[in-house]
């Protein structure tokens, strides 16, 4: 019966079936303990060798391995500089390695009302991070964001700095991030905008619950996710935050919930300082 459960390679299993053994043949305890110790001994040690394995291969991959992501399709409703129904598009892709890992966002909001263009807006950025320690980590980001409707061509903003995950849990994770950045600006109406600033961020993702059954016959996994990003200069101080609500119907597909405040304390001339926008949107991961 013992030699069955090692050969199971299940922990408790093993440990039930010895504990079993022990009380029904007293005079083989030690006999039994040095089986269990051996069993422990061979499992870490395998441990050790596929964790040895999988950090050689993230090591050894290349650039173009260890990707994942998502992406996001769906409708939206605005309000502020514009109020209209239209479409939204989004890609979310990371790469986790040992000490590195990437992070690559874009998404575009694009709509049109009675045959015109009422909102047209683009968004990309690029952050690479590297782990000092279990908590403490140095960060660069890159980002490009278009919205002509609130007066900006393009703006590029670049940052670096160091952050720390204040929680690392697989149910709740929150981060933070801090650091000296640049920001270039080119209004619509020609003129443009150079300034040093100080940006912070904020990371923050929480699992409400394994499994939510929200139908009969689907299960859905509900999860909260929500960033903030602001940038502070001495003439113009902008606001990102984004709040979502996700339920995942499959392994690949999850609808998700979210709302996005942009503020921007010195707008254009007859643009409103805040743009919100509401999204209902259906999510493939990959």
């Amino acid at each position: 019966m013992v030699d069955a459960a090692v050969a199971t390679g299940d922990a408790a299993k093993v440990k039930t079936v010895i504990e079993i053994a022990k009380a029904t043949n007293p005079a083989d305890i030690a006999e039994l303990d040095e089986i269990h110790g051996a069993f422990s001994r061979t499992q870490q040690e395998k441990a050790r060798l596929a964790a040895k394995q999988k950090e050689e291969r993230i090591r050894s991959a290349g650039l173009l391995r260890n990707w994942s992501g998502r992406g996001e399709v769906g409708a939206s409703y605005s309000s502020g500089n514009s109020q209209n129904t239209g479409v939204t598009l989004g890609l979310d892709l990371k790469r986790e390695g040992i000490d590195w890992s990437h992070r690559l966002r874009g998404n575009m909001d694009y709509q049109r009302s009675d045959g015109r263009t009422t909102r047209e807006r683009y968004f990309v950025s690029y952050e690479p991070r590297f782990q000092i320690n279990n908590g403490l980590f140095s960060y660069g980001l890159v980002q490009y964001e278009s919205d002509r409707f609130q007066g900006v061509a393009g703006r590029l903003a670049a940052s670096g700095g160091l952050g720390y995950k204040i929680v690392d849990k697989d149910s709740v994770s929150l981060s933070a991030k801090l650091g000296p950045a640049y920001r270039h600006t080119d209004y619509v109406t020609g003129a443009t905008e150079s300034s040093l600033a100080v940006l912070a961020g904020m990371d923050f993702d929480w699992a409400i619950t394994d499994r939510l059954k929200l139908t009969q016959d689907t299960n859905m996994v509900a999860e909260t996710g929500g960033a903030a990003t602001v940038i502070i200069d001495s003439s113009n101080t902008t606001v990102t935050l984004v709040t979502g609500l996700e339920a995942r119907m499959s392994r690949r597909f999850s609808t998700r919930l979210s709302f996005t405040l942009d503020y921007d304390s010195n707008p254009p001339e007859n643009k409103n300082t805040t743009d919100t926008l509401s999204r209902v949107s259906l999510v493939y991961g990959f």
